[in-house]
């Protein structure tokens, strides 16, 4: 199956057999991909549908997928595929299990600039910052490569000989739900340590951005896992309530929205699934007078405005010491000026648009009621229209920068998801401790110091599941990420997720005889 170029530009093609795919270089040149269901190692059109989606280009405003919601009877096809390669891939030992995700890594990474192009077309993103998360994708792939052959059980020596020892063993089905900020970066992140352990995945990606997991799950049938190890349904409510409550689905794993991911939770909870949840944040970002300015701010920007604000863990709420507030702030406008917008296909483009129309109008009414309450726009939060006539129709807007706020404000404590930097000023290290954590949200939190003393006593009661010092938003797959509170629960990357993945048998072994009271 094809991408068809329906205009000029230059043209890349996957190397990969079945991942025949063409990406034309020039915005707005994109159309369908299709069948976008993928079964058994091959792409299929589903047997039945609960309605269709339309996907659209954020640059231009394009239709360039509908898709079929996967309906009940297709679920069950999928969850069916799963399930037979289940049983072969768990028979396999953990170093044959990385050697597939080895290869995958291989193909991803020989791929990057073609995968980075769908990416940025489906999802508005600049081409610069979906290379890099094509990056952490195949690096992801690589490290629970190595960590495959390293799960293993204990064993304990009993009295009187007898002795016992531990099994970890896959969970069975798995289900990931993506969500469309970084489709296939997330389809990576949950599959990655899922098929480490042995486990087969039913990845369903946001109606938004249904293109990235095909390509994915292409890779996978080529670096030779079992067809049927990594099959992708499309769809929304409706689709991803069939795979919380279908029977032989044994995990869900979904990032997303809060109210979104309480409904997974619930569904599954019918079933005794575990889950896992990364949801959204509200996140301080600290600044404290003695830091180091031009890393804080450079920290500050990074933290609002990539992805165009699009990102849950972003710092959002920043937080600086009275005594360089004026300084702090008339660096970072200086700064948010210089950030070129425009075609995310373009090397110099560093903020596309939004995902689409209704998210760019919820970003900007948020900041219509900011100036309602009495905060004051800085620069930027209008709708922007760039000069190439393509990109007319396109979601885009100015970076928004928010000062004279307050902690009960609307803009400060609800999550925005868009390119809004909301500043507050501060006196104490123990007043803003309280006030950082004064949220139902707790996924991330951040704090720019030249102390370490300091930087290390505020990253201990921050209560957030990743905590950065004098950086911000850098996601090194060797370490977890996760959320409190309302952010969530379960890991994704580093080690512990391997446990997230897996469960535990113990066997008692008996080297005597039966001592009964009967």
């Amino acid at each position: 199956m094809f991408l068809r170029a329906v205009g000029s530009g230059l043209t890349l093609l996957f190397r990969t057999p079945g991942l025949a795919a063409v990406a034309a270089m020039s915005t707005g040149t994109f159309v369908q991909l299709e069948p976008l269901n993928y079964r058994g190692g091959a792409r299929v059109e589903p047997v039945d549908s609960s309605g269709t989606e339309k996907a659209f280009e954020p640059a231009t405003g394009r239709v360039i997928a509908t898709l079929q919601c996967s309906g009940e009877n297709e679920v069950n096809l999928a969850v069916k595929s799963a399930k037979d390669a289940f049983e072969i891939w768990r028979k396999k030992s953990g170093m044959e299990r990385g050697q597939v995700l080895l290869e995958a890594a291989r193909m991803v990474k020989e791929q990057k600039d073609a995968i980075a192009i769908m990416e940025t077309i489906n999802n508005g993103k600049s081409i610069f910052e979906a290379r890099l998360d094509i990056d952490t994708s195949w690096q992801c792939l690589e490290y629970y490569a190595g960590l495959a052959a390293s799960m293993a059980g204990e064993h304990v020596q009993l009295p009187n000989g007898s002795f016992g020892y531990t099994r970890r063993e896959p969970l069975g089905v798995c289900v990931g739900i993506g969500a469309w900020n970084y489709p296939f970066q997330i389809a990576c992140w949950k599959s990655a340590p899922a098929l480490a352990c042995g486990n087969a995945m039913i990845f369903k990606p946001s109606p938004f951005t249904p293109m990235s997991a095909l390509l994915l799950a292409e890779i996978y049938t080529k670096a030779g896992a079992p067809p049927g190890l990594f099959n992708v349904v499309q769809g929304g409510a409706a689709t991803g309530q069939f795979l919380c409550q279908h029977r032989h689905v044994a995990k869900v794993s979904f990032t997303g929205s809060v109210p979104t991911g309480m409904k997974i939770m619930e569904m599954s909870s019918k079933g005794i699934k575990p889950v896992t949840l990364e949801l959204g944040g509200k996140s301080p970002l600290i600044i404290f007078s003695d830091c180091d300015l031009e890393n804080a701010v450079k920290g500050a920007l990074v933290a609002n405005f990539l992805t165009q604000g699009q990102v849950c863990c972003n710092g959002t709420r920043v937080f600086v010491q009275k005594e360089i507030i004026d300084k702090f702030t008339k660096e970072v406008v200086k700064q948010t000026q210089n950030i070129r917008i425009g075609d995310p296909l373009l090397e110099d483009t560093r903020m596309g648009p939004l995902i689409n129309g209704p998210h760019l109008e919820r970003v900007l009414g948020f900041i219509k009621s900011a100036k309602e309450e009495g905060a004051t726009v800085l620069y930027g939060g209008e709708p922007y229209e760039p000069t190439d006539p393509k990109l007319k129709h396109g979601y885009y807007m100015t970076p928004c920068i928010l000062t004279n706020c307050r902690d009960d404000m609307t803009c400060v404590r609800e999550e925005i998801f868009g390119p809004v930097m909301s500043i507050l000023s501060f006196k104490t290290e123990a007043e803003v401790l309280d006030r950082a954590n004064d949220t139902t949200f707790g996924l991330a939190a951040g704090v720019f110091t030249r102390d370490i003393q300091r930087a290390h006593r505020v990253a201990a009661e921050l209560q957030a599941g990743t905590c950065y010092i004098n950086n911000y938003n850098v996601s090194p797959v060797e370490l977890p990420f996760g959320g409190y509170k309302k952010s969530g629960f379960g890991r994704e990357n580093g080690r512990v997720t391997i446990e997230y993945y897996s469960q535990l048998k113990t066997v008692y072994v008996e080297m005597g005889d039966v001592e009964s009271p009967f």
